[in-house]
């Protein structure tokens, strides 16, 4: 069984999709200098998993964030 990513992974994932979806790709190389410059956070980690979150998206076919009723508790 594979990881189990955060709320707060999830969440900034799908609002950079929103936001700048069209700038990825398949390649999580690539997207990582795409995500340290529009991403403001002093954690490696947490900027790795949302770029792998984001890599695996767009190698699903989406540009933008998928489309589910997700909803997060507040």
């Amino acid at each position: 069984m594979g990881r189990v990513k955060t709320q707060s992974a999830k969440r900034t994932t799908y609002e950079l999709m929103e936001r700048y979806g069209k700038k990825f790709t398949k390649d999580f190389q690539q997207n990582k200098p795409i995500v340290k410059t529009v991403m403001v956070t002093p954690s490696k980690k947490l900027r790795n998993i949302v770029t792998g979150y984001i890599t695996r998206l767009v190698k699903k076919g989406h540009t933008t964030a998928p489309k589910k009723n997700y909803h997060f508790n507040e």
